[in-house]
C-alpha cells in the first residue's frame, strides 16, 4: 500500500471570510460536507473557521499563518526540534529498559 503524504494548506484571511459567507448563504440548501467540498477544503477546517468567526467576528491568526517565510521557517524548525527531543527521550527510556 502506497503511504500517503499529508499536505498543510495555509489559506488567507480573504478566503477564510469567503467561505464562510459562502456557507451562511448556502446553509439551507446544502450541507456542510457539500459546501466544504464545493469549496476544496474539510468540514472541519470550514467548521472551525465559521466557530470562530461567530465567536469573534473575525479570524485570529491560526498556526498556518505566519507574518513572513522567516517566521513560518521559524515555526517548523520549533517543530522540528520538539519532535527530536520527544525521540531522544523515547530513546533514552528504552535504553534504560534494555540495559537493566
Amino acid at each position: 500500500m502506497e503511504d500517503q503524504i499529508m499536505t498543510k494548506y495555509s489559506y488567507d484571511k480573504e478566503f477564510k471570510e469567503q467561505a464562510v459567507q459562502y456557507y451562511l448563504d448556502n446553509k439551507d440548501h446544502m450541507t456542510m460536507n457539500e459546501i466544504s467540498k464545493n469549496l476544496g477544503i474539510g468540514a472541519s477546517t470550514l467548521h472551525k473557521w465559521i466557530k470562530l468567526f461567530t465567536e469573534t467576528g473575525e479570524f485570529g491568526r491560526g498556526s498556518g499563518n505566519f507574518a513572513s517565510d522567516k517566521d513560518k521557517e521559524i515555526a517548523r524548525l520549533k517543530r522540528q526540534l520538539r519532535d527530536a527531543e520527544g525521540a531522544i527521550e523515547v530513546l533514552k527510556k528504552s535504553i534504560g529498559i534494555l540495559s537493566k
